[in-house]
């Protein structure tokens, strides 16, 4: 456990983020997609969607290789 208190969350900060979250909004919503997958996947997803995902995956990686295999 940490002795050291938390240091508030300020207005400078809040807008220094929103700022920042303005000029990199592709990589923000990257940020956000990936959040949301990693998340269904280790609360939500069934067998059924693992086994989906993994052939989805699969053919992801094959096409990033340039359809390699």
């Amino acid at each position: 456990m940490s002795t050291m208190a938390k240091q508030p969350y300020t207005e400078a900060r809040k807008r220094a983020n929103k700022k920042w979250d303005q000029a990199h909004k592709e990589r923000t919503r990257y940020i956000s997609r990936r959040s949301q997958a990693r998340g269904f996947i280790r609360n939500y997803a069934t067998e059924a969607d693992l086994a989906e995902l993994q052939v989805l995956i699969k053919e992801r990686l094959q096409a990033l290789k340039g359809g390699s295999n």
